[in-house]
């Protein structure tokens, strides 16, 4: 079969990959260039811990968790959303199940037989893969398909196509390949690009003294709950288990909020949440534990006996109450079921696990090519959204390597 068209794509993370998968099923020539030495190297490490594919809740569920983006996301996931991605898994011989939390994952939990899989399934379909080849951009000239620059081992190389697929990712994680340099080459061609921001993301600012970093950063606060209400009136409460690192906090918990947190420091400087060390206990409860006569027992003895409080969560305690003010039961009370925790600032983007911000989609068509740059599209990371760990990022970015894929097919006339 003679191929008529060639597609780039420039990205080899899983948006690009699919929307490579999608387009060799079309009938296209399909390149794929990365500045990497190999592909999905941030699929990898996110699947280091077990691979969490997607998440089984209902789509109605699922697609709240893409807050403003959800009506330019569901058209996408609608055609490529939790089922497709369970689907697809399983026709490249992955099986998958469903954990105790709704998240998919592996039946073997890992992430590179998948890889190994999809790539030998890409191959076969024909496409071409370019590795260590870093995009160039075009200098001061508009981007042209049919005009691409790389910098590669050999030197700089120039290569044509009918149509390109940018899927480079946000600005985290740099060392595997996602930077960010995209950004300022497309906004130079009028393409409307919101800020790349940390999402998913830890906080400096809890304030912890060198005594309690030094004893406890790096430990887990375990079974706790936070809640957190910005200027807007918009609240988030939740329970789960989060990390104290040396300045600041971190973890699963933390990310679920971090959309809403950074954005009140955005505005007003600092955000202070309310951590409940206790969630299963009312607050009556707690109170009537603390006011029980602890006789010659000390109060930490007294706190670990009646409510199980050690460790790092009654090192918080004396970080926000002090000495005197433990001996109120009444604050002490209240403080177990309220710490404030006061963050001034998100960690560094290169740290966070994904990026807000990106190509907005109002600089899009429907098929995700760019208005004022016929003939590329864009996918991944690289677009304007956001979304909680759990499946919700991979799937997005996948559908959304399909949707621009479909765009350069309708494109291109096939």
């Amino acid at each position: 079969m003679t191929l008529s068209h060639t597609v780039a794509v420039i990205g080899g993370g899983p948006a690009g990959l699919m929307a490579a998968e999608v387009l060799s099923q079309s009938g296209v020539q399909v390149h794929v260039y990365d500045a990497m030495p190999s592909v999905g190297r941030k699929f990898l490490l996110a699947g280091r811990g077990g691979l969490n594919l997607t998440h089984s809740e209902p789509f109605d569920i699922f697609m709240s968790r893409f807050g403003d983006r959800r009506a330019q996301l569901e058209p996408l996931l609608a055609r490529f959303g939790p089922e497709q991605v369970r689907g697809w898994a399983a026709g490249l011989g992955i099986e998958t199940f469903v954990g105790t939390s709704g998240r998919v994952f592996p039946t073997d939990m890992k992430a590179a037989p998948l890889l190994r899989a999809w790539l030998h399934r890409l191959r076969a379909a024909g496409v071409q893969f370019h590795m260590r080849h870093r995009w160039l951009g075009d200098g001061d000239a508009p981007i042209d398909p049919a005009s691409l620059r790389f910098a590669t081992p050999a030197g700089e190389i120039a290569a044509k196509a009918d149509a390109v697929v940018l899927a480079l990712g946000g600005a985290s994680w740099a060392r595997l390949g996602s930077d960010g340099a995209w950004a300022p080459w497309l906004q130079a061609r009028g393409i409307d690009i919101a800020p790349l921001q940390p999402a998913n993301c830890g906080f400096d600012g809890a304030g912890w003294s060198e005594h309690f970093a030094s004893r406890f950063a790096g430990q887990p606060f375990k079974s706790v709950a936070i809640s957190f209400t910005d200027s807007q009136g918009r609240r988030f409460a939740r329970k789960g288990e989060f990390v104290a690192t040396a300045t600041g906090i971190e973890g699963s918990l933390i990310y679920a909020a971090s959309a809403l947190l950074r954005d009140e420091i955005a505005v007003h400087g600092s955000a202070t949440l309310l951590l409940d060390l206790l969630p299963d206990r009312s607050a009556e409860q707690v109170l009537a534990a603390v006011k029980h006569p602890r006789g010659a027992r000390s109060l930490s003895s007294h706190l670990k006996s009646r409510l199980s409080l050690e460790g790092i969560k009654a090192g918080v305690l004396h970080e926000v109450l002090g000495r005197e003010a433990m001996q109120d039961p009444a604050q002490l009370a209240a403080t177990i079921k309220a710490v404030p925790l006061r963050l001034v600032a998100t960690r560094p983007i290169d740290e966070a696990i994904s990026t807000a911000g990106g190509v907005r989609f109002e600089a899009l068509d429907e098929g995700l090519m760019a208005g004022a740059v016929p003939g590329v599209f864009v996918a991944g990371e690289m677009l304007d959204w956001e979304a909680p760990t759990g499946g919700y990022l991979l799937t997005a970015s996948m559908a959304s390597g399909a949707a621009a894929a479909r765009g350069a097919i309708k494109q291109l006339g096939l």
